[in-house]
C-alpha cells in the first residue's frame, strides 16, 4: 500500500510525526481513539465491529494514522469517502496529502467540521475542486425515547420490498446531492441498498398501494450508537405534519440496536431541524460534508 503513497509518509517528518497506513496490529489503538467520541466516530467504530480489523480492506480502502512515535494521534478512513477520526485540524494536511498521493478519487469528505474543512483546504491546494461545500451540519442525538408519539406504520424493510425501496433511495440521493446514484451503472448502489435491507437497517412505510411513503436507513450501527441517514418523505405527501411521527418511529426502531440515535442535518434545512427538535434531538457537535 505504501508504494502508492509519497515516500516521506513511511518516515518521520520535520515535526517528529509519522503517517502510515494502519494494519491489523493497530486495531486496538484505533478503537480506543475512536471511542473518545462514540457519536462523531460511529462510522469507523461500526467498521471495526463488523470487520474486527483496522487493516486495508479487500476493496482497497485503508486508514491513515498520524503517529508521534508509537502513539496514534489521529486517523482518517480513505475509501469511497474520507472520514477523519479524532484528527486535530492541525494534522489534517498530512492525511490529505497521503490520500491525494494514493491516486484514488473520493466522493466526499465528512465528519467534524473543523477537521473536514482543514482537509479540504489542503485538497484545494492539490487541485481538487468540490461540487458542493456544506460547512455547517448540526450533529444531533437523542439518548432516550422520543418525546412525541411514533407512527406505528414504520417498520423494517425486507428484500420482498427491494424493488420499491431502491427507487425511493435513489430519489432521496438525487434530491440530496444533485445527481443520480446510478451514474456509471446501478450495481454498486443497488448492492448498498440491498445490504442495508438484509442487515435490518432499512426503515420504511409502504402503503397498501405499494407506494413508499417514508423511509430512512441506519447508515452506521454500533452497540452504543446508530447514525440515521437517507431520511425521505414522498414529495406528494409532504407538508401534512407526518414527519415527526415517522422520525419518532425511527428513534424507537433504532433503539433496538443501541441506546443513542444520531444524525447530522444541513443547517439550512429549517423544516427538518424543527422536526428533529420536536422529536427530542439535541445538538452535540457540528459536521461538514464536501461533495466532489
Amino acid at each position: 500500500m505504501l508504494s502508492r503513497v509519497a515516500p516521506w509518509l513511511a518516515s518521520r517528518n520535520e515535526n517528529g510525526l509519522g503517517v502510515r497506513v494502519l494494519g491489523s496490529a493497530d486495531t486496538l489503538a484505533l478503537r480506543a481513539l475512536a471511542s473518545e467520541d462514540a457519536v462523531a466516530n460511529v462510522f469507523i467504530l461500526a467498521h471495526l465491529e463488523s470487520t474486527g480489523s483496522a487493516g486495508p480492506t479487500s476493496g482497497g480502502a485503508c486508514i491513515f494514522g498520524v503517529f508521534d512515535g508509537q502513539t496514534l494521534l489521529g486517523a482518517c478512513w480513505a475509501g469511497a469517502n474520507l472520514v477523519p477520526v479524532q484528527l486535530d485540524p492541525g494534522l489534517a494536511g498530512y492525511v490529505a496529502t497521503a490520500a491525494h498521493e494514493t491516486g484514488r478519487r473520493y466522493a466526499s469528505i465528512f465528519g467534524p467540521a473543523e477537521t473536514v474543512m482543514a482537509i479540504y483546504s489542503r485538497f484545494e491546494q492539490l487541485g481538487h475542486a468540490a461540487h458542493e461545500v456544506r460547512s455547517q451540519q448540526p450533529l444531533l442525538t437523542i439518548s432516550g425515547p422520543p418525546v412525541i408519539g411514533a407512527n406505528p406504520a414504520l417498520t423494517f424493510g425486507t428484500m420482498a420490498d427491494f424493488d420499491r425501496i431502491l427507487p425511493a433511495c435513489a430519489a432521496m440521493f438525487e434530491e440530496e446531492v444533485g445527481y443520480s446514484p446510478f451514474l456509471g451503472g446501478q450495481e454498486f448502489y443497488s448492492r448498498r441498498v440491498a445490504g442495508l435491507i438484509r442487515e435490518g437497517h432499512s426503515l420504511v412505510h409502504i402503503d397498501a398501494h405499494g407506494t413508499v411513503v417514508f423511509k430512512a436507513e441506519l447508515g452506521a450501527v454500533t452497540r452504543d450508537v446508530t447514525q440515521v441517514q437517507g431520511v425521505w418523505m414522498n414529495p406528494e405527501l409532504r407538508g401534512r405534519g407526518h414527519s415527526g411521527g415517522y422520525m419518532a418511529a425511527v428513534v424507537n426502531l433504532s433503539r433496538t440496536f443501541a441506546p443513542v440515535t444520531s444524525l447530522y442535518v444541513n443547517d439550512y434545512n429549517s423544516k427538518a431541524r424543527a422536526t428533529y427538535e420536536r422529536v427530542g434531538f439535541e445538538q452535540v457537535g457540528t459536521f461538514a460534508t464536501i461533495l466532489f
